[in-house]
């Protein structure tokens, strides 16, 4: 037995728990690193076998955008997950979906629920997120209403089956907590821009841990070379605008003139700005190059 399908073995089937009753499991996987190497050099067959080489192959590959190669591999899986969450999960239209079915079967009877220090405020400056925890008392109340809403969403669910309501018809009224199964398979490229966005930390915290569950668990085992260079260049990375890299350029020039070491302060920033971000009260763009020129070192962070 390989390396690679013993590895296989241990995986394929295993739960990844997420949440309090969801979860990601692998059932099968086609190819491995050096089926994007082999993909890459479609003219040399089975490609270098020298692991540097492949290592050095995969790493520009992904470090310029050369995604076919990526699509040579793919991985199913199957996944529990709140229909909420799966909701965001679905909109990723580049993967083959196959889901429980309401319709042919009763709901699962399982439902995700929120302890009382996981309740979070709505976010001051993103209309989609949020931010910082409620009391641990308003959670407690928030928690016990949930728990009463829940079972009684299935206790009239049930009640309608009993009474011979068609399945289709009695689920309406299931809260968007309650969890579906889903097949779920997609090739590494388009996995791996879905990872991307959702890990971010601007993701959902319920779908950025299912997508942590599969990079993490699944995906940095299976393709351990294509992880290394997806974590440097996608996770870890940052791309600069045609605007960002003006902002840097007039700074570090302003800088110079002034003899002026970074980082440097808020009202410098605003003196170099691009003209297109200086009438604005509120900028995204602008709000986004502040951030990563702070994780540069070259502004300082405003508390």
């Amino acid at each position: 037995m390989t390396e690679t399908t013993s590895l296989l073995e241990q995986l394929r089937w295993k739960k990844f728990p997420v949440l309090n009753d969801g979860f990601v499991c692998l059932v099968d996987v086609m190819g491995d690193d050096s089926a994007v190497v082999q993909a890459a050099r479609v003219s040399y067959g089975v490609g270098t076998k020298r692991v540097s080489d492949d290592r050095t192959l995969i790493r520009y590959l992904l470090r310029h955008r050369h995604t076919t190669p990526f699509e040579m591999a793919e991985i199913k899986l199957l996944i529990r997950v709140p229909m909420d969450c799966w909701r965001q999960w679905i909109r990723h239209r580049t993967a083959n979906v196959n889901e429980y079915s309401t319709r042919y079967s009763e709901a699962i009877d399982s439902t995700q629920s929120t302890a009382p220090d996981a309740w979070r405020s709505q976010a001051t400056q993103n209309r989609q997120g949020s931010e910082a925890p409620l009391s641990e008392q308003l959670g407690a109340q928030l928690t016990a209403e949930e728990l009463q809403l829940q079972e009684q969403s299935r206790r009239v669910y049930e009640a309608r089956l009993e009474a011979g309501v068609a399945r289709e018809q009695a689920r309406k009224d299931l809260p968007l907590s309650t969890y579906t199964e889903a097949y779920w398979k997609i090739d590494l490229h388009n996995l791996l821009h879905f990872l991307a966005l959702r890990m971010d930390s601007h993701a959902q915290e319920e779908i950025r841990l299912y997508a942590t569950a599969i990079g993490q668990q699944i995906v940095k085992p299976l393709f351990p070379v294509v992880w290394e260079a997806f974590e440097d260049y996608r996770m870890g990375g940052s791309t600069l605008s045609r605007l960002e890299s003006g902002v840097i350029k007039r700074l570090i020039a302003q800088g110079a003139e002034t003899k002026a070491a970074p980082p440097y302060s808020e009202a410098d920033f605003l003196a170099v700005q691009d003209v297109t971000w200086k009438e604005l009260t509120r900028c995204r763009e602008r709000d986004e190059c502040r951030d990563k020129l702070v994780e540069l070192g070259l502004l300082k962070r405003v508390s």
